[in-house]
């Protein structure tokens, strides 16, 4: 999966419509520059690309009056809404993607109605157990380990960090079962990354 697809579409569709600039300065105050593939480059790249497939429609600026050139700003079309809701759901319910999707996703979960992101949050769950089941009876030694030598700590690693995953992704479950957050349908929320007065980690 794409991550830098999601990003983009998320910041855009949080604000409604929007330059590259601000989209840039959104995904590096919430650090994305480090923890992904979104810099600057990428980011000018995906909104260019997306408005020439249909899932981003933009719009040209008159120049600023301070003497600023022109912007280019962007808004989700319906088709890049259903995108972004798809590469969303996606996200949260696979077990087997990369950790900078599940960081995006995680980031932008408030985009979905709690019920619906409490669902595929069990899915992954469910999917983490039966991932680490066939790990367990097919891959990891048992009573001879010694067969395997250094290599039966890959097997491991695999269900440790299975194990810690699931657990993790149980913790929000409850958490969102106990009304954390404000999700979609549920009213207003800021659009901005931190919350007021915590200062940028990156800045």
């Amino acid at each position: 999966m794409s991550v830098i697809r999601l990003l983009v579409l998320g910041a855009v569709r949080q604000h409604g419509r929007t330059h590259g600039y601000q989209v840039r300065n959104d995904l590096e105050f919430w650090g994305a520059h480090e923890w992904s593939n979104a810099k600057p480059g990428s980011i000018y790249h995906a909104l260019k690309q997306m408005a020439k497939e249909g899932l981003l429609r933009a719009h040209d600026t008159a120049p600023s009056p301070a003497g600023g050139p022109p912007r280019t700003e962007y808004e989700l079309t319906p088709e890049g809404d259903a995108a972004y809701l798809d590469l969303l759901r996606a996200a949260l319910r696979a077990h087997d993607e990369r950790i900078d999707v599940l960081t995006g996703a995680v980031g932008f979960i408030v985009d979905l109605p709690r019920a619906e992101a409490i669902a595929l949050l069990r899915e992954r769950v469910a999917a983490l157990e039966g991932w680490s089941a066939e790990v367990h009876a097919h891959w990891t030694p048992q009573s001879t380990p010694a067969e395997w030598g250094h290599i039966g700590e890959v097997m491991r690693l695999w269900l440790h960090n299975a194990a810690s995953d699931a657990a993790w992704t149980r913790g929000l479950i409850e958490r969102l079962e106990g009304g954390a957050y404000v999700m979609a349908g549920e009213g207003e929320r800021t659009v901005e990354v931190l919350p007021e007065g915590m200062a940028n980690p990156f800045g």
